[in-house]
Formats: C-alpha cells, sequence, structure tokens
C-alpha cells in the first residue's frame, strides 16, 4: 500500500506493509460504504447507476436494492435498520425488519430537502444528516431547482421525528461523525475543503464550527466521507486519498488511493479490513486500529 506518512504515530493506526487489493471494479461512482456485522456483507451505493450494492466473501458483488433513487449515504441505527439518504427524491428513509420503508425526512418548514447525502446516528438513536445540493446535478442526481437557499445539517428527534436544522452555514456539507464521547460533532465542507467541530448540547443542538483541519496534498479529490475509528482517529476523503487525524487534529498521513475516493468503512469481525469506495472501483486494506462499531 502506498502512504505518505507525517506523523509516526501514523504506523501504530494503519498497517502500512498491508498491500490495497481491488475487491471490485466497473461500477459508475461508489459511495455509502457501511458494514453490515450482522450478515458480514458491506453494503455500497453506486449513485448514477441508481444502484445499492453488497459484497460478502461468499456471495462477491451483488444487487441489494435497485432501483435506489440514487441513494448515497446509509448507517445502521441502535436495532439494526438500514438509515439511507437519497440524491433523487430527497429523503432520508429507514428498512424496517420486514422489508418496509419508513420515510423519515423530505421537507423542512415546508420545503423540499436538497439531497440528503451522509447520514449518522447518536447513541440516543436521532438521526444527523447533512443536505448539500450534489443531489439536483445531472449524474449524481436529477437535474432540478433548489427549493431551499441554503445547504444544511440536520437533526431528527427519536421521540417525535421533529426535524431540526443545526446549521446552515456550509458551501456543501457532506461527511460527518460524532467524537467517541458523542460531545462533539465533526462536519466536512467539500465546497471549503475542511473540516469544522461543533460541540453538542444534552438537546442535541450544536454550537461552535470552528475549523478542525484542512485535508491538503497532491491528487485529486476533496472532503467527502469521514469517520472515527475505535481510539478516536478521524479519517477524511481528501487529495489523494484518506487522510488520517489523530484525535489533537494532527494530520498522521495519508492512505495513497488510485482513484478518486468518495467514502469508506471498517469491516470483517474485527473491523481492522478498511473497505474503500474510490470511483469505479471497491477496494481494501488491513489497519491496526480498529474501526468503531455501529451495527
Amino acid at each position: 500500500m502506498a502512504v505518505e506518512i507525517r506523523d509516526e504515530r501514523f504506523r501504530r493506526v494503519v498497517n502500512v506493509e498491508s498491500p490495497l487489493d481491488q475487491v471490485a471494479t466497473g461500477f459508475i461512482f461508489t459511495e455509502g460504504a457501511v458494514w453490515n456485522a450482522r450478515t458480514g456483507e458491506l453494503i455500497f451505493s453506486d449513485m448514477p447507476g441508481d444502484i445499492v450494492r453488497k459484497w460478502s466473501k461468499a456471495d462477491g458483488v451483488t444487487t441489494f436494492r435497485q432501483p435506489s433513487n440514487k441513494q448515497n449515504g446509509h448507517y445502521f441505527d441502535l436495532e439494526g435498520r438500514l438509515v439511507s439518504c437519497a440524491h433523487a427524491s430527497s429523503d432520508v428513509t429507514r428498512e424496517e425488519p420486514d422489508g418496509s420503508i419508513t420515510v423519515l425526512a423530505t421537507h423542512f418548514e415546508g420545503r423540499e430537502l436538497n439531497s440528503p447525502n451522509d447520514v449518522i446516528v447518536k447513541s440516543d438513536e436521532a438521526i444527523y444528516f447533512s443536505d448539500p445540493t450534489y443531489g439536483r446535478m445531472e449524474g449524481f442526481g436529477l437535474l432540478r431547482d433548489q427549493d431551499l437557499d441554503f445547504q444544511g445539517v440536520y437533526r431528527i428527534d427519536p421521540s417525535t421525528g421533529d426535524l431540526s436544522l443545526l446549521a446552515s452555514d456550509f458551501g456543501q456539507p457532506n461527511g460527518l461523525t460524532f467524537s467517541l464521547d458523542e460531545k462533539q460533532l465533526f462536519i466536512n465542507d467539500t465546497d471549503h475543503g475542511h473540516i469544522r467541530v461543533f460541540d453538542v448540547a444534552d438537546d442535541g443542538s450544536i454550537s461552535g464550527g470552528d475549523v478542525w483541519a484542512v485535508p491538503e496534498g497532491p491528487g485529486d479529490g476533496g472532503c467527502d466521507g469521514m469517520k472515527i475509528d475505535s481510539e478516536g482517529n478521524v479519517y477524511c476523503t481528501g487529495p489523494g486519498g484518506i487522510h488520517v487525524y489523530a484525535p489533537d487534529a494532527t494530520c498522521l498521513g495519508v492512505i495513497q488511493v488510485p482513484e478518486v475516493t468518495a467514502n469508506f468503512t471498517w469491516g470483517d469481525d474485527d473491523l481492522k479490513t478498511l473497505y474503500i469506495t474510490a470511483s469505479t472501483s471497491l477496494y481494501r486494506t488491513r489497519v491496526i486500529v480498529p474501526g468503531r462499531k455501529i451495527s
């Protein structure tokens, strides 16, 4: 595996000797990787193809959902139900145990959401998601006018289902992840090329929003998918691949990927395999610090 080491702590997080394997290829644009620990399967999106796929060691790549309303980000809630963001239908949905789909959010104050992109679920079952405009562009979604005049981040209340706007001062909000204690929320902005950090109040609202880190370096790509591992290291896509940050915001290094990287997740029984969705392909490599269990 090709890496750029910027801090020696990188070697204690990422296995720099592990190869980067191409698991599958031939897709249009891969995104939304999430690991289903209950079934041992990786779920990932191919938005322009309007399909959600799954991969397992036993069956390889198969179809999970088609058509998919050009879904992007996915996350499992505390009951193991899959929560998904759709570009074409501008909604957030949840798949119930019987296979039925519950629509969780479509509009804010009477206006249609832009195109929900990435999503996470807090330990109190509140759902947080970003809402840039990428799904209103041809290819990645459906070309259409924007109803809202901003790009925001939202919270769905776990008790009432009410939708609240948390922040709207973004160019294009994208990846988001909580700190391990859930007292901070990291949100990246693709347009501005940086990661911001917010304080999370007991009621789920957020404040602050200072720039926490700026992924920089050679290569194509930008801020998109972002997740945290089991020791609080923040992984974020950026130029050249995946940038790995220590909890103190020091960039430890970059996992270099040969295609523009949109997202990733940790999988396998030990959560030490990093599955990477990068443009036309799905890659994987091994790390030392496991990911954070979410399902």
